[in-house]
């Protein structure tokens, strides 16, 4: 090498040449995890909106850009979701919610849930450079490639199928990929985490509803059940479920979150926990003062019947003594932690539940904040190959299996079940 090269080739040579020693930081971590995997989310409620604000009515309506949506008369803020937002938080796959009110009777919530996968459909179909309706992992790592969202759609409580299995099939037919076994509520065949337990877990046609869901390939989702449930759900399965948008029981003691014991179970299954970011579900602090505050206010209606204003006034000086705790970005990543150090991180996932009740968190505001979550995630010492996994990777791989189970059972007779009216 001459022994006086200009500053200039100095520079050159010093730009090309690999940097040694020099750790990457970990937003560049992050960064890097999810350019290769994208985050593929396992629940979103952007056609509950459509419902709730629109009466699933799309004329004038902007996927684009939803900041403008908020409606003042109805108490509604913007919505989070929109596909400017989906790309800042390099979003590359979506379950999107199809849900109804548990309330609905059966005719109604069927009704109610085709109207849902029509909306989201025409949602889809309205911006094909960005989204792409798919139906199969295969179809969602292609669109993935092509740079298109994959957009798959879940049925948010088995109140949707009212109580048929004829009708399980069908909504499979028009693209639905997973059910959700429950709400908020009971149903005839299985009891829910957050009512009074009716059944002990699964009835013996809860059972095959499972069985069925596994023979076509639709993905059995254990969000939103009892613990009973999902340990008799996980009795019957043959191929590995998912919870889409749960946390872990041992961080926030909510029924809605998966205990260690099943989380044990889950690893022996294969399936995985898309961890989920409704405050409640992710502060265990929050979640008690809430309990407390329920209990200060019932006290209070007690003591005074006959003056409800001083009842409202002794709820006003418990909330100035009682600060109300704020759900934090950290504690999803404690989530994660906890269900990781349990069973692997080849077990965990996303499930934001955006647009659906994860309003409030700290640093996590919309969809655009996944990449915060995964920066939290790289400081805490995961590396590229387990953000990847946690980010698309293990969602891929649970949709795969099941449909390797369904092909290996492609001649298996359709279960039956007999008609109620």
């Amino acid at each position: 090498m001459p022994r006086h090269l200009p500053l200039a080739c100095l520079l050159a040579l010093g730009a090309a040449w690999p940097a040694v020693g020099i750790a990457a930081t970990p937003e560049e971590v992050a960064a890097q995890a999810l350019r290769e995997a994208p985050v593929w989310d396992g629940h979103n409620d952007v056609p509950e909106q459509l419902r709730e604000r629109r009466k699933d009515m799309l004329e004038g309506f902007d996927f684009a850009d939803t900041m403008n949506t908020a409606d003042a008369g109805e108490g509604l803020g913007p919505m989070q979701t929109d596909i400017k937002r989906l790309r800042a938080g390099k979003v590359g796959a979506q379950f999107w919610s199809v849900y109804v009110s548990a309330t609905l009777d059966g005719p109604h919530a069927v009704q109610a849930t085709l109207e849902q996968i029509d909306v989201m459909k025409r949602i889809i179909a309205d911006n094909p450079d960005t989204l792409q309706l798919v139906t199969s992992a295969a179809d969602a790592e292609k669109a993935m490639k092509s740079g298109r969202i994959a957009s798959l759609l879940g049925m948010e409580g088995g109140h949707s199928i009212g109580s048929s299995l004829g009708v399980l099939r069908q909504m499979y037919e028009l693209g639905a990929r997973y059910l959700t076994l429950t709400h908020f509520k009971n149903l005839p065949w299985a009891d829910s985490a957050t009512d009074a337990p009716e059944h002990g877990g699964l009835t013996d046609f809860g059972r095959d509803v499972v069985r069925e869901m596994q023979r076509i390939g639709m993905l059995v989702d254990l969000s939103h059940v009892s613990a009973a449930t999902m340990n008799d759900a996980l009795d019957v399965a043959r191929a590995p479920v998912i919870f889409s948008h749960s946390g872990a029981f041992a961080v926030d003691g909510h029924p809605r979150n998966v205990p260690d014991a099943v989380l044990d179970r889950l690893k022996v299954n294969g399936g995985i926990v898309m961890v989920n970011f409704y405050p409640t579900y992710v502060s265990e602090a929050l979640r008690q003062w809430g309990a407390n505050r329920k209990g200060e206010q019932a006290r209070l209606a007690t003591l005074h019947p006959d003056a409800p204003q001083v009842a409202e006034q002794g709820m006003t000086q418990w909330e100035q003594a009682n600060p109300k705790p704020v759900a934090t970005l950290s504690q999803i990543a404690d989530h994660v932690d906890n269900v990781v150090k349990r069973i692997g991180a080849e077990h965990v996932g996303l499930g934001g539940d955006f647009d659906g009740g994860s309003v409030g968190v700290e640093g996590m505001p919309d969809v655009s904040a996944y990449p915060a979550l995964f920066t939290e995630l790289a400081r805490r010492g995961y590396s590229k190959e387990q953000l990847k996994m946690i980010a698309s990777g293990n969602i891929m791989r649970v949709l795969k299996a099941a449909e390797a189970y369904a092909k290996a059972h492609v001649d298996d007779p359709a279960i039956e079940s007999p008609t109620t009216f």
